[in-house]
């Protein structure tokens, strides 16, 4: 099998972070989410990886390289404009052949990792395989409709009256048969050739499309406050270990990771957290659910349930940050000059909260 992971698109929902950075290399639990996609496609058992790019294609490749640190073959496969999922399987045909393989969104999380499934599919004499699980909000989904021996009915993308509170997750497995599927339908209203369109003509077909429903967590990290949840839940299942300097002064529970070179000093942090390398936490308190990236310098301050990225410096911040994502070389301190006031400058479709 092969591996297709889906690293386009342009993250209008995680602006203003993904202005200039691909969402898919901003990092849950110090960890960009694209690479851990890899990893489970890698614990699966395959090693040749196409990774389908748009505009952020050239920090992606240099991010990820050809796949040498995972042991895989990386290759790279231009999506000119994000036209559907179904298209960017088109795009991919030089590169799939007729070999079966599994496609996942380089900006999904899920529980457990995906080598069951991909087992499943690989002894099975399946056309496709779906993912799915029950979601509160379908209508923001792709949305399956199973009759009562549990096969498959229709699939609807986004629909304004679900059927079910079946979700697609963004993990699909084909054969070679999805080509054809993908040349015979049209683009949907959004003009985009949707999977769930390819899929449904799987089904009209009579190919075998068995669909799988996850009982445990899957987050699609397109917005903020599903990226801290993603966070949360990806920091509740690390081993914690110590590996830089913690001091005699510091209270550093048994559920919070310190990599290497990071320092704490005189400061307290709880888990689940995890301090990047080369990090300084200096007088300050850090909460439950942060991750806190490489080369970040945290002085004077509270921060609690936040991801903060590389190169931040936040000092003598008065009143505790949380419920919040601080971006790359941000500045973040309170200024000693009188009048005080609030001194900002922020960019498009920026959050700020003020007490």
């Amino acid at each position: 099998m092969k591996g297709l992971i889906l690293s386009g698109g342009k993250g209008t929902r995680l602006y203003p972070l993904t202005y200039t950075s691909a969402k898919q290399l901003i990092p849950v639990a110090n960890k960009p989410v694209l690479f851990r996609v890899i990893e489970a496609i890698r614990d699966a058992g395959i090693t040749d990886i196409g990774i389908v790019v748009g505009d952020t294609a050239e920090e992606i490749k240099a991010a990820v390289g050809r796949g040498g640190r995972w042991g895989i073959a990386i290759t790279y496969i231009p999506q000119d404009q994000p036209l559907g999922l179904a298209h960017a399987v088109k795009v991919s045909r030089d590169f799939l052949g007729d070999e079966r393989f599994v496609m996942f969104l380089g900006d999904n999380v899920i529980q457990g990792g995906i080598s069951e499934l991909i087992g499943q599919f690989a002894e099975s004499e399946w056309n496709s395989q779906i993912v799915l699980t029950r979601v509160s909000q379908p209508e923001q989904y792709g949305v399956a409709e199973l009759d009562d021996s549990g096969r498959i009915v229709q699939l609807i993308e986004k629909p304004k009256d679900p059927p079910s509170d079946l979700a697609l997750v963004g993990i699909y497995m084909f054969d070679h048969h999805i080509h054809e599927a993908t040349e015979s339908i049209a683009p949907s209203w959004r003009g985009e050739l949707e999977i769930t369109d390819a899929i449904q003509w799987l089904v009209d077909h009579d190919y075998r499309v068995y669909p799988y429903v996850h009982r445990g967590w899957w987050i699609d990290t397109g917005a903020p406050s599903a990226m801290l949840e993603a966070n949360g839940l990806v920091l509740e299942e690390l081993t914690p270990t110590v590996e830089g300097y913690v001091d005699r002064d510091s209270e550093v529970d048994s559920r919070v990771t310190v990599e290497k070179e990071a320092e704490i000093v005189n400061s307290v942090v709880r888990g689940p957290t995890i301090i990047g390398e080369r990090t300084r936490i200096v007088n300050s308190y850090v909460g439950p659910f942060t991750s806190i990236y490489h080369d970040v310098v945290v002085k004077d301050s509270e921060i609690e349930r936040t991801i903060v990225l590389e190169h931040t410096q936040i000092h003598s911040i008065p009143a505790r940050i949380q419920d919040s994502i601080i971006g790359r070389h941000v500045s973040l301190t309170r200024s000693p000059i009188k009048p005080k006031a609030y001194k900002l400058t922020l960019g498009d479709h920026s959050q700020v909260g003020i007490l």
